[in-house]
C-alpha cells in the first residue's frame, strides 16, 4: 500500500518491531537506531527530509553509500572501514524489510548493496602466544588490573560477545565461585546471547581463576561482574562497552602488536583457534550463538589458510 507519512517516522515502529517479533538485543537495537539516524541525518541535509517509502530509489542509496565512504567519520574521527560501512548499511536494509512486511511500499532491501570486503579483512585475531601477551600486562596489584586481565581471560575462554561479557551477574557464576580452584576444571555457564538465544559458555581454569581473584578484591554488594570502580553513581556501575573497546586496544599496543585488536578479535581468536585444533564446524556454531552456520563458515578461510602456511613450512618438499 502507498505511504504518506516520511521515512524518519517509522524508525519507532521499526525499533519496536525489533523489541517484541524479532527479539533483539538492546545493543543490537541501539545501533540500527544509531545507524538510521545517520541516514534520516542524510536525507535531510540533502532536501529529502520528507521523503515517503515509496519515493526512496536506488539512487537515494547510491548517493548515500557514497556520502558513507568518502566523508562520513566514526566518533574518533577516521572514515569508514568497508567493514563499517556495512554497519549502516545492514541497517537499513532491515528497515526496509519491515517496511515491506508490513506492505509499505518501498526499495527492495536487495538494492541495498554491502561494500565488498576482501577475505582477509573480514577477520582479524590473535594467536595464542599474542594473547598471553596481553593477559600479563594489567598490573594485577590493583583491583582494576584484577578486573582487566579477567575480562581479556574470559573473553578468550569464551568467545563471548561484548554485550555478552557486560550483562554477567555475580550470580551467574556461582557453579564457578563455590568450588576449589581445580587446574582441570572448565565451568558451564549458561547465559542469555544475541537474539535473547540461551547458550552455554564455557571459562577455563587460568579465566575461572582469574575472575576469582579478581573477586576476592571486591568490596561492595553489585550485583554485576564486571563493574566500574570510579563510578559514583549507582546506576552506571556495571560496566560499559565503551571501557572495554578502549581497554584492549590499549594493552595490544603496550604488547606492541602491530595489528588493530579489538574485543571481537579475541571471539575471532577462539573460533580460529578452536577450528585450527580440530573442532567441527558446528560444534563451533553453537560455541560462538550463530544462529546460521553460513556466520561460522567466514573462519574456514582462515584457518585453511594458516594449514597451508603450515605445511608449506614444515612438510618436505622431496623424500627423503
Amino acid at each position: 500500500m502507498p505511504a504518506r507519512k516520511p521515512l524518519r517516522e517509522y524508525l519507532v515502529p521499526f525499533l519496536d518491531f525489533c523489541e517484541v517479533q524479532k527479539g533483539l538485543a538492546d545493543n543490537t537495537q541501539r545501533n540500527y537506531r544509531n545507524y538510521l539516524r545517520v541516514f534520516f541525518a542524510w536525507l535531510s541535509k540533502h532536501g529529502h527530509e520528507r521523503l515517503t517509502p515509496h519515493q526512496l530509489t536506488a539512487e537515494h542509496v547510491w548517493d548515500y553509500r557514497l556520502y558513507l565512504a568518502r566523508k562520513h567519520k566514526s566518533p574518533t574521527g577516521r572514515y569508514l572501514t568497508k567493514r563499517s560501512q556495512n554497519f549502516y548499511l545492514t541497517a537499513l536494509r532491515a528497515f526496509l524489510e519491515f517496511l515491506a512486511e508490513r506492505d509499505i511500499d518501498t526499495l527492495p532491501s536487495s538494492k541495498v548493496k554491502l561494500a565488498k570486503q576482501k577475505a582477509d579483512e573480514t577477520i582479524s585475531f590473535l594467536d595464542p602466544r599474542e594473547v598471553n601477551a596481553i593477559v600479563q600486562l594489567p598490573d594485577v596489584t590493583k583491583p582494576e588490573g584484577l578486573r582487566d586481565r579477567a575480562i581479556i581471560e574470559t573473553l578468550f575462554s569464551s568467545g563471548m560477545r561484548i554485550s555478552e561479557l557486560i550483562s554477567l551477574d555475580i550470580d551467574q557464576l556461582s557453579p564457578l565461585r563455590r568450588a576449589a580452584p581445580n587446574a582441570d576444571k572448565t565451568y558451564e555457564i549458561p547465559i542469555i546471547g544475541k537474539g535473547k538465544r540461551p547458550r552455554t559458555i564455557f571459562i577455563s581454569p587460568r579465566a575461572a581463576n582469574s575472575i576469582r581473584a579478581y573477586l576476592a578484591e571486591r568490596r561492595d554488594d553489585e550485583k554485576a561482574l564486571f563493574t566500574n570502580t570510579r563510578s559514583k553513581n549507582p546506576q552506571t556501575k556495571r560496566l560499559s562497552p565503551r571501557y572495554i573497546q578502549h581497554m584492549i586496544p590499549k594493552y595490544a599496543r603496550l604488547a606492541g602488536l602491530a595489528k588493530k585488536v579489538t574485543p571481537h578479535t579475541l571471539r575471532h581468536s577462539y573460533a580460529t583457534d578452536l577450528l585450527s585444533r580440530g573442532a567441527d564446524l558446528r560444534s563451533v556454531q553453537e560455541l560462538l550463538g550463530h544462529k546460521n552456520v553460513a556466520t561460522t563458515q567466514m573462519y574456514t578461510h582462515v584457518t585453511n589458510k594458516r594449514l597451508r602456511e603450515i605445511h608449506e613450512k614444515f612438510h618436505s618438499t622431496e623424500a627423503s
